[in-house]
């Protein structure tokens, strides 16, 4: 009889801590995450493809047992049965009939897009699975194995680390969603934790990437052009520069939204990206930019559809009409803000909130009931004045 080998002894499972897979043979092994828990796997091909079933926790579930479990997997493979539609010998109906990730991952999209704050988002979430998860987008939820996960993560781990990290969580939701159904079974082959984590290497952020913005010193004179320019995402832009804004928040404004005696917009919680209401203080050049404005629809900036705003590329497509290069439109709070520091002096707390950035712990924040709207309206009324005093002379 051969020597077994490899073999797992009731002492090494339990002392063993080195993270990664440790063979028992016979396709089992003993998975050590990097935190110290243990489970057991099962790990075979089938037609090809490399398939991981888990077996449970350990100690939970003893040697002897996952032992036992793998050599009745052994015998089903013997008899041309893919151990991943059984479990303990009888055929789990709702895997063998288990809809395609695909389908999954759109139903999911659909429940949950409720909760997300934007069409753009809605879009990502769709787009990057059916872009980089195209080769398991008509595979059966039920047969998306490691391996899978793996050949579509590892081209773009390290060239495109947030996009590649955003879609492993994206997979490992729909395929949580799919085990929470009774599509699938066993461990998420999309976790990190104690799976991934010991196939990908870990990924390095570099430094955290910055908006391309415009001197606000240089602001002025490209102030004195867009104000010339025609179209009414021009006007957009100028209600962006002047207000601080994001995209979103200027494309999707609407005219219930502006008091203009009072001299202010309050933008509602459910566009703002903090989840919070953020009321905005308007300088008079502001106000007599949305006076000169027609009423076309509910939308400030309406777009080429009816009952749409603007699109979110309109003013990025100004910034190219002008032959202004290197500038995103995000960068032009970045020029407020190093505006806000380098010559309106403002404090710190100021210049945050007029970004409708959140500034301080959640403790200070608590006990922080304004916003500081008179405070920040002093320093816009500053901001405007500057771009437009300039570009006058």
């Amino acid at each position: 009889m051969a020597r077994e080998i490899n073999k797992l002894s009731p002492r090494k499972a339990q002392t063993t801590q080195h993270p990664g897979l440790h063979s028992d043979g016979n396709s089992l092994y003993l998975a050590v995450s990097p935190s110290g828990s243990k489970s057991w796997r099962y790990i075979y091909r089938w037609r090809g493809r490399r398939i991981e079933l888990g077996l449970g926790p350990y100690p939970t579930i003893s040697l002897a047992e996952a032992r036992e479990t793998a050599r009745n997997f052994a015998a089903l493979r013997a008899r041309g049965i893919n151990p991943k539609s059984f479990r303990d010998g009888e055929r789990r109906e709702a895997e063998a009939t288990a809809p395609t990730f695909g389908e999954v991952a759109l139903q999911f999209i659909e429940t949950k897009q409720a909760g997300w704050k934007n069409e753009k988002h809605r879009a990502q979430w769709r787009s990057t699975l059916e872009t980089y998860a195209s080769s398991i987008w008509n595979s059966p939820v039920n047969e998306v194995c490691v391996d899978d996960v793996v050949s579509i993560l590892r081209p773009i781990w390290t060239t495109k680390p947030e996009t590649a990290s955003r879609l492993r969580g994206r997979i490992e939701n729909v395929l949580n969603a799919a085990k929470v159904r009774g599509l699938r079974s066993g461990e998420n082959p999309a976790a990190w934790r104690g799976n991934l984590a010991l196939i990908l290497p870990p990924q390095h952020k570099g430094p955290k990437r910055h908006h391309p913005a415009m001197p606000y010193d240089v602001l002025p004179g490209f102030m004195k052009r867009l104000r010339t320019a025609n179209g009414i995402a021009a006007r957009a832009l100028e209600l962006l520069i002047h207000t601080a804004a994001r995209t979103s928040e200027v494309i999707e404004a609407r005219w219930s939204e502006f008091d203009l005696e009072g001299k202010l917009w309050t933008v509602p919680a459910d566009r703002m990206k903090a989840g919070k209401v953020h009321r905005v203080p308007l300088t008079h050049p502001v106000v007599e930019l949305l006076r000169s404005l027609p009423h076309q629809s509910e939308f400030v900036f309406p777009g080429g559809k009816i009952g749409k705003p603007l699109s979110n590329m309109a003013m990025t497509n100004v910034l190219k009409r002008l032959g202004v290069e290197n500038v995103t439109v995000h960068g032009f709070r970045s020029s407020f803000r190093d505006f806000a520091a380098d010559v309106a002096h403002a404090p710190r707390e100021i210049a945050e909130q007029a970004l409708a950035h959140q500034v301080g712990s959640a403790v200070e924040r608590a006990y922080r009931r304004g916003d500081a709207l008179e405070r920040r309206r002093e320093l816009m009324e500053a901001w405007s004045a500057y771009v437009l005093a300039v570009s006058s002379t």
